[in-house]
């Protein structure tokens, strides 16, 4: 037994699903065949049996109804009766109380050992296995014994035949468990094989392939492979992101640092005697330091790609009303006003996000314009959803440069935006929070007019 656990032990998944199968399948029915053949051999033997009772009473009762007149020669005369109630394969004899035969009927066994016992026995004549049953009789003024010997050879025959097509087809069986055991094995080892080899080329290779995978039941198999799709793509999303954020990191600090590291190596060498020289150095190098901060931060909130969470809500006047109340805190020159149009359910979307989408849009119109500027918000319901409308009088955004201001690090002017102190990343993570959330945005703009952004988000 421990052999066959070691020997299965160090098959394959699929060998040992068409074994355990197989096995079942032909044990099951190995089961079936050994009850059906007791039952069959109980009943057909009794069935021998009763054939061979029946004939023995059929005869003692003709024979005790002959009278007490009638003599063995008699009877010896007028067998036709007789003839009709013994089997063909019967042979019945007739003895005295020496042993002797008297009368016989049909030759088709020899005779049997002669017992007072009336019950019916099994024995084996001339190698053929055969019942007998005795029986006292009287005839007249005769006394003796009546003897029907009832061979098995058909019985046996029909036995045999059976066994021999229950083998058969047993093996037969065998070889279509295991056909349909390793078609089962093929078909539902699959979609396992087909995610082992895309888990293999990810380990090898990483993402840089697509995972591709075709099983698409509504199975176990079907759901497992739908949760490592799912886990695959959150992985190769988290993957995209970290060689993203190093990649965006390395090479927009590289800037801010070279430009500290500059400064202090002139105060080093000799601006530290210079007070001008000194006080312009730490500004410029305490601007970059707060640039950098800020810029790490905003990076980290791409990178970070919290869920959204389904309870999430908010009430979109109460918000934007609050942001609007703190951006004209920080920039008490800018005009901005607020405007709502009707009751406007919650919507389907965090506080937290909706107000740093509210206040990256206003801050780029305050910080992109070259006069007094004018922010205008509008909010209404709009069907499912709730709009909100900014326009602001800004510099504006040409034609050609609106489908890529959401990039991260898109600068329509690389000189006037390191002027103005943007980092390039608040677009992108308005982009990023309007997508968790299902909701859309647009932009419209003309150059040195203003821009228009459209919001769209899903009440709840």
């Amino acid at each position: 037994m421990k052999k066959l656990e070691e020997l299965l032990f160090h098959q394959s998944l699929q060998r040992k699903w068409m074994l355990t199968s197989s096995a079942v399948i032909f044990i099951s029915y190995a089961i079936i065949c050994i009850v059906v053949y007791v039952s069959l051999h109980t009943w057909l033997l009794n069935e021998e049996e009763n054939k061979v009772k029946r004939t023995r009473d059929d005869l003692t009762s003709f024979l005790e109804e002959q009278g007490p007149n009638v003599t063995i020669q008699q009877i010896q005369q007028n067998t036709g009766l007789m003839n009709s109630i013994v089997d063909r394969e019967q042979t019945v004899r007739l003895f005295n109380v020496d042993g002797i035969e008297i009368l016989r009927i049909n030759n088709a066994s020899k005779r049997a050992p002669i017992t007072n016992d009336p019950e019916i026995f099994q024995t084996t004549i001339d190698r053929t296995s055969a019942f007998v049953a005795n029986e006292k009789i009287r005839v007249g003024f005769f006394y003796g014994y009546l003897q029907v010997v009832h061979p098995l050879t058909k019985y046996q025959s029909l036995m045999n035949y059976l066994l021999t097509a229950m083998l058969i087809a047993g093996l037969g069986a065998l070889l279509l468990s295991a056909s349909i055991g390793y078609y089962l094995a093929n078909y539902l080892m699959k979609p396992l094989q087909e995610l082992r080899t895309s888990m293999k080329s990810v380990m090898d290779k990483g993402f840089n392939e697509p995972i591709q995978l075709s099983y698409t039941s509504h199975d176990e198999i079907g759901d497992l492979l739908k949760m490592y799709n799912a886990m695959m793509n959150e992985l190769q999303i988290s993957f995209t992101q970290q060689q993203q954020f190093i990649a965006d990191a390395s090479h927009e600090l590289r800037t801010p640092i070279q430009a500290i590291e500059g400064h202090l190596s002139l105060l080093k060498r000799w601006g530290k005697d210079d007070p001008e020289i000194l006080e312009e150095s730490i500004d410029t190098s305490l601007t970059e330091i707060v640039r950098m901060r800020k810029m790490i931060e905003e990076l980290l909130e791409l990178a970070r790609r919290e869920e959204k969470n389904e309870d999430s809500e908010a009430n979109v006047e109460a918000v934007i009303e609050g942001t609007v109340a703190d951006m004209r805190q920080l920039y008490p020159d800018a005009q901005i006003t607020l405007s709502k149009s009707g009751d406007i359910s919650p919507i389907f979307m965090s506080e937290n996000a909706l107000r740093q989408i509210v206040r990256n849009i206003i801050e780029n119109a305050i910080r992109y314009c070259e006069k007094m500027p004018e922010v205008k918000i509008r909010i209404e319901k709009d069907g499912e959803c709730a709009s909100i409308q900014i326009e602001d009088n800004g510099i504006g955004i040409a034609e050609e440069n609106l489908p890529y201001i959401f990039d991260r690090f898109y600068r329509v002017d690389e000189a006037r935006n390191r002027q103005i102190g943007g980092t390039g990343l608040g677009l992108s993570i308005t982009k990023m929070l309007i997508g968790k959330y299902n909701a859309s945005i647009k932009v419209k703009s003309e150059k040195n007019v203003g821009t228009v952004f459209f919001i769209k988000i899903p009440l709840k």
